[in-house]
């Protein structure tokens, strides 16, 4: 299992990102119960999935200085 590319994560929502950063944040927290206990046969996705999260963090740094970029829209 490959890991996921930027291109791909780019498209989706800001919801989405924050949805997956948690699914992975469970799945690291498994993976690293199993190494602990000698369980884990594969120990390279404990590093895949740590760049994974590095990954989605960091487009959804990009995002929120896009936004902050822009400005407010005029009210009146």
């Amino acid at each position: 299992m490959k890991g996921m590319k930027p291109s791909d994560l780019r498209t989706r929502t800001v919801d989405e990102l924050s949805e997956e950063v948690d699914v992975l944040g469970k799945e690291i927290f498994n993976l690293r119960f199993q190494r602990a206990s000698g369980q884990l046969d594969n120990t390279a996705r404990v590093r895949q999935v740590r760049r994974d999260i590095a990954r989605i963090k960091t487009i959804l740094g990009e995002r929120r200085r896009q936004e902050a970029k822009q400005p407010a829209p005029a009210r009146g």
